[in-house]
């Protein structure tokens, strides 16, 4: 069964909200006003405004997205799902940044070997030069990539490529919780091949990233060296389908300037 925004929320409410001090920050006092500020009523006797997931693709057109550096041709709406054709190489991101979240997606490739994924915490434009962003990767690869993609000697690329990866991209620095190198690869093989729908909630917390596949945490990365910035969509090569696209916004952390991406255009932080 597949997990709905709706299924996860209390439970990674009381997860995030209640004890991010030791879940993600390992005990640390939060001692931040804005934060225990912005979960409190404009009337103190009034409970509590919970937040509320977010639609970030409405299935009639691209309105919230921006085209970095991709074609009008890459992206396209039809019968309500988000069709990357995979051409050209790059990427098209989110009107505005996010900091702390829940970030739902729904995708599926529609090739053996298709490559793609989502970045969080990302900058808003590409180096020249380049083709993807600096950012935190959530990787989307479909299974045969590790057999199309064969190392020099014909063995098979490592398995963890398949496993829903994640890792820094573009200089962006973090801590893997279970390392392949500087990636952290996950600790269960859990997405589907082509033509299937794969499920992907992303909880980004304070510098830490963890990933839900089909219906279990299986990932995790930590100490991120950006925790605010935009999320990009990624067309890499092969056709790949999106739908029910949601985010959830929890409370700021503490995040320095250093710690965020660089604002694209007049958006205010």
């Amino acid at each position: 069964m597949l997990i709905r925004p709706t299924m996860i929320a209390s439970s990674c409410l009381v997860l995030l909200v209640l004890t991010s001090a030791e879940r993600f920050l390992g005990g640390q006092a939060m001692g931040d006003e804005t934060r225990r500020d912005a979960a409190q009523p404009a009337d103190p006797s009034e409970p509590a405004m919970l937040p509320k997931f977010v639609s970030l693709f409405n299935g009639r057109d691209l309105s919230g997205w921006v085209d970095v550096n991709t074609s009008p041709e890459t992206w396209q709406v039809k019968d309500g799902l988000l069709v990357c054709s995979g051409l050209p190489i790059g990427v098209m991101r989110s009107e505005r940044q996010y900091e702390n979240f829940l970030l739902h997606i729904e995708w599926r490739h529609m090739k053996p070997g298709g490559n793609s994924g989502v970045f969080v915490w990302s900058e808003g434009q590409v180096p020249a030069g380049k083709r993807l962003p600096k950012g935190m990767e959530v990787q989307m690869l479909e299974l045969e990539w590790v057999n199309l993609h064969r190392k020099a000697n014909g063995e098979p690329q490592h398995i963890g490529y398949i496993s829903g990866e994640l890792f820094g991209a573009g200089g962006l620095t973090a801590t893997p919780d279970h390392p392949r190198g500087s990636r952290s690869m996950s600790v269960e093989l859990r997405c589907k091949g082509a033509g299937e729908w794969n499920v992907y909630d992303v909880v980004c917390v304070d510098g830490t990233v963890k990933l839900s596949i089909n219906g279990k945490f299986v990932n995790s990365i930590r100490n991120s060296s950006v925790r605010k910035g935009y999320l990009c969509l990624e067309s890499e090569g092969s056709e790949i389908h999106f739908r029910n696209i949601q985010i959830l916004e929890l409370p700021p952390g503490i995040t320095t300037p250093e710690q965020q991406a660089a604002i694209v255009g007049s958006e205010s932080r």
